[in-house]
């Protein structure tokens, strides 16, 4: 097998042509999926956001409260390579029927469980890390399959979409979750969520069955050979022989090691600090979607107008002064504009890495290297969430944002350097 080869960046502004982001959804395909995808985030933001709080309600330590973030990520650390070497081996539409079949039925494992009153902290992380070991499999076959069913010039319009279709989900999820919580409880939640995978599970059937023999890799297996170390060596080679994949998999660790702090802090933020009860976290939760989703609309006009490494630049130096600001905030209204800002921040921070990432390699490959890509957020993520864990038990909530605040500032800054000295244009850094 030849080795796999990065595809071509665009280098100059001319070759970023606007895309509207509505664009892709003239694929039916994709609109199918995207549709049911919303319906089926809903439900994942409405139980991340029961389950976090029920084990902040259940468990006083901030390590545990962290271990939230840990339990969902750590799958993908550990399995993400095994992920990219299956999604490249079996037909994707297949392998995503399943492995959203299972995450429903471990939604519905954990509406039994807060139903018998049995919901310890243990018990609950356990059900969080099977649902994160349905998402490890499931991620890379998503990306790899959503990013070929669209024209290349449409993959950055395309993850917009997608994150835009997660962040109203993050926006109407946690909001209407903070409600539903206090008059109702986690277990309608929890059920919710194993529910609204039905649309998915119906739209991967109907594509199932309209799999032609010699279809292309989105749906049939790579012919390299299948499940084996010589497809875990191809997809490592490609990832980590590209000098600029690795310079994209150091911003994702680093990047999302210390935004993770948000996340992870936030429960013991609004029941420590601000003295708050489930509606005031869901509300902070739903801002942030609605600052993720005003973003969906002005991406496209950044893109076409500054170089990736501007756009992330610029997404990292806003969420670290977030960070910095939120614990020293006491109005209401102002901690919502703050948290809207950062959802704004974090979708630039999400839709550049992951555009870069899935349009980085060929068809053939892209599954293995955008899991090595999702190792390394998850990597970040996990770590992050067990560090600053450590810190806020330590030196408490306040402090423990303030430091991953002012290393994202300083990591921003790192980025800009080389453009705010005029060492090298825009256009001749991307990432």
């Amino acid at each position: 097998m030849h080795k796999p080869t990065p595809l071509a960046m665009p280098s100059a502004p001319s070759a970023r042509r606007k895309v509207p982001m509505l664009q892709p959804l003239r694929h039916r395909r994709y609109r199918q999926l995207w549709l049911a995808n919303l319906l089926s985030n809903l439900g994942t933001w409405t139980q991340t956001f029961a389950a976090a709080w029920l084990v902040a309600t259940i468990s006083p330590a901030a390590q545990t409260s962290a271990l939230v973030p840990a339990a969902s990520y750590a799958p993908m650390l550990m399995f993400g390579l095994l992920a990219g070497v299956v999604a490249d081996a079996v037909p994707r539409p297949k392998l995503l029927f399943a492995v959203n079949l299972f995450m429903a039925l471990a939604a519905a494992g954990m509406a039994s469980l807060a139903a018998s009153g049995m919901a310890s902290p243990a018990a609950v992380l356990a059900l969080i890390f099977m649902m994160g070991t349905g998402s490890a499999f499931m991620w890379p076959a998503w990306q790899a399959a959503m990013s070929g069913l669209v024209q290349p010039e449409e993959v950055e319009a395309a993850a917009s979409l997608n994150n835009l279709s997660f962040n109203l989900a993050a926006t109407a999820g946690p909001a209407l979750g903070g409600m539903l919580f206090v008059w109702m409880g986690a277990v309608p939640l929890f059920l919710f969520n194993a529910v609204s995978f039905g649309g998915l599970l119906l739209v991967y059937l109907d594509w199932i069955r309209g799999i032609a023999p010699g279809a292309g890799p989105e749906q049939a297996p790579a012919a390299d050979g299948g499940i084996s170390w010589r497809g875990f060596r191809a997809g490592l080679q490609a990832a980590f022989g590209s000098a600029a994949y690795r310079r994209l998999l150091r911003h994702t660790v680093c990047v999302f090691g210390a935004a993770i702090a948000y996340t992870a802090l936030l429960p013991l933020f609004v029941r420590d600090v601000l003295r708050r009860e489930a509606g005031a976290f869901g509300s902070l939760m739903a801002c942030v979607g609605v600052g993720a989703v005003l973003a969906a609309f002005l991406l496209p006009e950044l893109r076409a107008r500054l170089a990736r490494r501007q756009l992330l630049g610029g997404a990292v130096a806003m969420f670290g002064a977030m960070l910095l600001a939120l614990p020293h905030v006491q109005s209401w209204p102002a901690l919502m504009a703050l948290s809207a800002a950062g959802g704004v921040a974090w979708s630039a921070m999400v839709t550049t890495l992951n555009g870069a990432a899935q349009s980085s390699f060929p068809s053939e490959v892209r599954a293995r290297t955008l899991s090595v890509y999702l190792m390394a957020m998850a990597l970040g993520q996990t770590g992050g969430s067990l560090l600053w864990g450590a810190v806020a038990g330590l030196a408490g909530v306040r402090h423990a944002m303030a430091l991953a605040g002012a290393g994202l500032v300083l990591y921003a800054l790192s980025l800009l350097a080389p453009l705010l000295l005029r060492r090298v244009q825009p256009w001749q850094c991307n990432l």
